[in-house]
């Protein structure tokens, strides 16, 4: 008799982009400091649908307040019954740290998305070049281990710097894919060795000679890139001074400028005056100053609306507004199904009038 509790995945319903309650079924350290964590579904009937590369947002219960951090899926989405987020531990993270501290199989976590172009999905090319550093390597996994699956034979260079050659996140898998794959050409690029560490690849840190070495052909590559702001600024450098056409670069960051506040004028030439936003589930009205947010006037009365990126990226902060008008500048964070609805992103939505919105 087959197994009941068994279904194909046409017969399960697909992962949505909205609140989903997620059950930790395994860790695996990957590197020093360097753990994946693995979810399903908290119901059976359920898979994951997404893109490689997007990212999720984790409502981590840290203490009276629970924080909100935002993780890149390190998973693939050919492999759909399960996600994975593979986390670095810095010495001063609150979230991340709770992770390892705490979180094990069998608990359940809120999570949001998933959300983000950084994928070749979007960005598609007839072969492609990821550099990353440090964790910046998980949405390259995504994106190797999902074309791994559905076309082997894609044209992918892979570029990785790390620390010293234990930092390097999934390099096992990665000698792996370069051993089997057709045409997975494989560097990394080590800062530091120890004195009885044996390494044959490049030391030091990346730059245009080094990206040349390991892949010639980068100027005809679509180029994606993650990693810390100063790495990313070194590779935008290197590659628009090697002549690259920019327009086949992707970068991927989560912590992006945060705007200044516009100065609103009205009709009249004349500075716009404070606006009203009510939150009608709080009864609670704010006087929003012109070229604030909903977020910040959230906050002026003490409504709590769920926040983790506040750029417009994560999508976190998103709220139902009733009535009113507001400007609203995202980073990908909503969906245009989700405007069309009524829904606005509380963190870059700015009133152009009194607004009520459902928090």
């Amino acid at each position: 008799m087959a197994n009941p509790s068994y279904k194909h995945v046409d017969e399960m319903r697909p992962w949505s982009d909205k609140e989903h309650l997620l059950e930790c079924v395994a860790w695996t350290p990957e590197a020093p400091g360097v753990m994946t964590f693995t979810f399903k579904p908290d119901r059976p009937e359920h898979w994951f649908r997404y893109l490689p590369g997007q990212f999720v947002t984790l409502e981590l219960p840290v203490g009276p307040e629970p924080v909100l951090r935002t993780y890149t899926l390190s998973s693939s989405p050919s492999r759909p019954y399960t996600v994975a987020v593979t986390v670095k531990a810095q010495a001063d993270s609150i979230g991340t740290r709770w992770m390892f501290d705490h979180l094990k199989p069998g608990m359940k976590i809120k999570a949001f998305g998933p959300l983000g172009d950084f994928s070749y999905v979007k960005h598609p090319g007839e072969k492609y070049l990821f550099i990353s550093a440090g964790s910046g390597i998980t949405p390259m996994m995504s994106m190797t281990r999902d074309m791994a699956d559905r076309q082997p034979d894609s044209d992918i260079a892979f570029i990785h710097c790390a620390r010293t050659p234990d930092d390097i996140i999934f390099r096992w898998e990665l000698e792996y894919k370069a051993r089997y794959l057709p045409h997975f050409q494989l560097g990394f690029i080590v800062e530091d060795l120890q004195r009885s560490q044996l390494w044959t690849g490049l030391k030091g840190r990346i730059d245009k000679a080094k990206i040349a070495l390991l892949a010639p052909d980068f100027l005809d590559r679509t180029v994606f890139c993650c990693g810390p702001e100063p790495f990313m600024a070194t590779v935008r450098e290197s590659l628009a001074g090697a002549g690259f056409d920019m327009s086949r670069y992707n970068e991927e960051s989560f912590k992006p400028a945060a705007p200044e506040a516009p100065v609103f004028i009205n009709e009249e030439g004349v500075e716009a005056k404070p606006l009203k936003v009510s939150f009608t589930m709080a009864g609670k009205t704010a006087t929003c100053e012109p070229g604030f947010t909903v977020l910040q006037a959230a906050r002026s009365v003490g409504v709590r609306i769920g926040a983790a990126c506040e750029s417009g990226l994560c999508g976190t902060c998103k709220v139902m507004k009733i009535s009113g008008e507001v400007e609203m500048n995202h980073n990908g964070g909503i969906l245009d199904d989700e405007i069309e609805e009524g829904y606005i992103l509380a963190c870059c939505s700015r009133p152009k009038g009194d607004v009520e919105v459902e928090v």
